[in-house]
């Protein structure tokens, strides 16, 4: 077993253990220009969105997921592997959905999210316990119970007040995914309009995502968490 892998599967037990996570935390890659995908595991006949391979990973699939692979180009835009159309630029294709007044309000959304600032071919996602790479970012679903442990976490070296950013859209390309690698600090949705209609998403789960680079020091928090203030907590 490699360095990689072996810490991986520590990092995914206690991030599971110790948080009592329902499902598997995933580990999400960007595939750069050079880098290759990982041998062994599926490449989809069929297919998906980014979220919905996500949600496939953190019940236990390890997917390659080139750029032929993904369906919502909204989330492939976000993740830098295509430009964003005209039709998504303008708020034409949001404010048809109906949650907006307008195309310009939906424009507006579009025009402040977050898009990784380079270029992608594609997405691994995996259980992070399967991963023998170095992630981008770690992503997990839970109630929030479960997310709000993120908060304490990201203010035990610092203290200080956390914020989070979402809108009605891109829960898991933008939200838990190319917003922590712009901003490198966790982020919180609240899901989106995708993800509760093509996942299985549940109506009282939370999704978060967090830079891998913030994983060993929130593992270490965390195992003292376990035996201290967690044994406060009411819990479930």
């Amino acid at each position: 077993m490699s360095e990689v892998l072996a810490r991986n599967e520590e990092y995914a037990s206690v991030l599971k253990n110790v948080m009592k996570l329902r499902y598997e935390p995933v580990a999400i890659k960007l595939v750069r220009d050079g880098e290759s995908f990982v041998d062994g595991f599926e490449t989809p006949e069929t297919q998906m969105s980014h979220c919905q391979s996500v949600f496939k990973a953190k019940d236990g699939a390890c997917l390659n997921m080139p750029l032929e692979c993904h369906n919502c180009m909204v989330g492939a835009s976000a993740l830098g592997m295509v430009d964003t159309s005209d039709k998504i630029k303008s708020g034409e294709f949001h404010a048809g959905i109906g949650m907006h007044d307008s195309s310009e309000a939906a424009s507006k959304m579009i025009g402040e999210r977050k898009i990784v600032p380079f270029k992608s071919k594609g997405t691994i996602v995996c259980p992070l316990a399967k991963a023998d790479f170095v992630p981008d970012v770690v992503a997990i679903d839970d109630i929030p119970e479960r997310i709000y442990w993120i908060v304490p976490l990201m203010t035990a070296e610092k203290g200080g007040r956390v914020e989070f950013s979402t809108s009605p859209f891109q829960c898991a390309c933008e939200d838990v995914t190319s917003m922590p690698i712009c901003t490198g600090e966790p982020n919180v949705s609240l899901g989106c309009f995708g993800c509760r209609k093509k996942t299985d998403m549940k109506p009282d789960e939370l999704a978060c995502g967090i830079p891998y680079a913030k994983i060993p020091a929130f593992v270490d928090h965390l195992k003292k968490y376990e035996s201290g203030v967690m044994t406060k907590a009411k819990r479930e």
